[in-house]
C-alpha cells in the first residue's frame, strides 16, 4: 500500500501518467485553436470528434478504467486529428511533404489519419469490449475489430450528412475528398486495414500473456 501513489493529490486522475497525458493533449488543442487558417466554422467542424471522444473518456473514466497503453494512444490520435482539423486535412502541411516525399499527386494526410484511427483505436474499443460489455475472452478481439468497421463506416455517414446541412464550400474542406469519386470508400477501407493489423498484434500479445491492463 505504501508504494500505491496518492490520487488525491491528482485530482480527477487517477495517476500523474494521466494527468501528463491531458495537460499535453490540452496544449496542442489551445495551439491548434488560436486563428485557424481556414476559418472558426471550418474548425468546429473538424473538432466535432474531438469534442465527442473527450466527453465519452470523461464520462467514462471512473468507470470504465482502460490501460495507459489506450489512453496513451487516443491522445496521439486526438493530437494528429487535431493537427488535421487546424489546417483542415487536404490542406495539412505535414501531408504534403508526405506527398513530396513519396511522389504523391495528392494530399494524403486524411488517409493517414483514417488508418492510424484503426490501428490505434481498435486497442481503447477492445478493452471497452472486454471491460463494459463482459464480453468472452474469445470474441474481445473480433468485437473490438467490428467497432473500428462501424465507427469508421459513421464517421464517414456523418461526413455526408454535414456535407448535405452545412455550407457547401465549408462541407468541401471538411470532407477532404480532393476530388476523388472514392474517397470514403478509400478511407473505410484503409480504418479497416488499421484495425486488422492491431487485431492480428493484439492476438499475439494475449497468446504470450502480454496485454496490457487496466491502470
Amino acid at each position: 500500500m505504501g508504494d500505491r501513489p496518492d490520487n488525491r493529490m491528482w485530482g480527477i486522475f487517477r495517476s500523474p501518467y494521466h494527468a501528463g497525458l491531458a495537460v499535453a493533449y490540452g496544449f496542442v488543442w489551445l495551439a491548434m485553436a488560436i486563428a485557424p487558417p481556414p476559418g472558426r466554422f471550418r474548425w468546429f467542424l473538424g473538432n466535432i470528434l474531438v469534442f465527442a471522444t473527450v466527453a465519452l473518456m470523461v464520462g467514462i473514466y471512473r468507470r470504465l478504467p482502460l490501460s495507459n497503453l489506450s489512453y496513451t494512444l487516443i491522445a496521439l490520435f486526438l493530437a494528429l486529428h487535431t493537427y488535421g482539423a487546424y489546417y483542415t486535412y487536404s490542406e495539412a502541411p505535414l501531408g504534403f511533404w508526405l506527398a513530396d516525399v513519396f511522389a504523391a499527386d495528392r494530399n494524403h494526410y486524411d488517409r493517414v489519419i483514417h488508418f492510424l484511427f484503426g490501428l490505434m483505436i481498435y486497442w481503447p474499443l477492445r478493452e471497452l469490449a472486454e471491460r463494459g460489455m463482459r464480453v468472452p475472452a474469445r470474441w474481445v478481439g473480433v468485437i473490438g475489430l467490428l467497432f473500428v468497421v462501424s465507427l469508421s463506416a459513421l464517421y464517414e455517414a456523418i461526413e455526408w450528412v454535414t456535407a448535405m446541412v452545412v455550407d457547401p464550400e465549408a462541407a468541401r474542406a471538411f470532407l477532404g475528398a480532393q476530388e476523388d469519386f472514392f474517397d470514403a470508400q478509400k478511407d473505410h477501407v484503409l480504418a479497416i486495414a488499421g484495425g486488422i493489423l492491431s487485431f492480428v498484434a493484439a492476438g499475439w500479445l494475449a497468446r504470450h500473456g502480454k496485454l496490457p491492463k487496466a491502470s
